[in-house]
């Protein structure tokens, strides 16, 4: 009895702080309940613009440090004219492939998909496209635009639908 006493105050504006918290969530809920069932939906399309954004960061960043390292090896005066000429044709064959994905990402979307993106290796190129049901004309027509815009030939070139 006497804890009561001595903390009545503390006690009251303590309970008081509770009561509002939870009055607080409850109102929320209620007023957010319909905005959130509503956003169920362009959740997946942000969770596809999401990652498409995070790998052409990723592979930005990486080529980025590829294109560093290899000016290092090219400006270092220890570095022999054999490894300058072959770090000088790697970064000129990195700029390529670069400017290529590129152009025939835009290609595609100028084809009509959302987004896509392109990653050319040494024996095959890689193409994902946003797409929930890829039709195999649409497939076609991605294969012949990077079969025209590089080496590689159709069977080498995979399209892949990301949805």
């Amino acid at each position: 009895m006497e804890f009561w006493k001595k903390n009545k105050k503390k006690i009251l504006v303590l309970s008081l702080m509770v009561v509002l918290l939870v009055a607080t969530g409850v109102l929320n809920w209620a007023l957010n309940r319909d905005t959130l069932n509503a956003s169920d939906t362009a959740t997946a399309g942000n969770v596809t613009e999401t990652f498409f954004n995070a790998y052409r960061t990723d592979r930005t960043a990486l080529r980025a440090e590829e294109l560093l390292e290899l000016d290092a090896i090219i400006k270092s005066s220890e570095t022999s004219a054999e490894a300058k000429k072959a770090a000088e044709d790697m970064r000129l064959d990195i700029v390529s492939r670069m400017d290529k994905e590129l152009y025939i990402e835009g290609l595609i979307k100028g084809q009509g998909f959302d987004d896509a993106i392109v990653t050319l290796g040494d024996t095959s190129a890689n193409v994902v496209v946003v797409s929930n049901e890829l039709k195999l004309s649409d497939a076609a027509k991605i294969v012949d635009l990077v079969v025209g815009e590089t080496e590689y030939n159709a069977k080498s070139v995979n399209v892949i639908p990301y949805s």
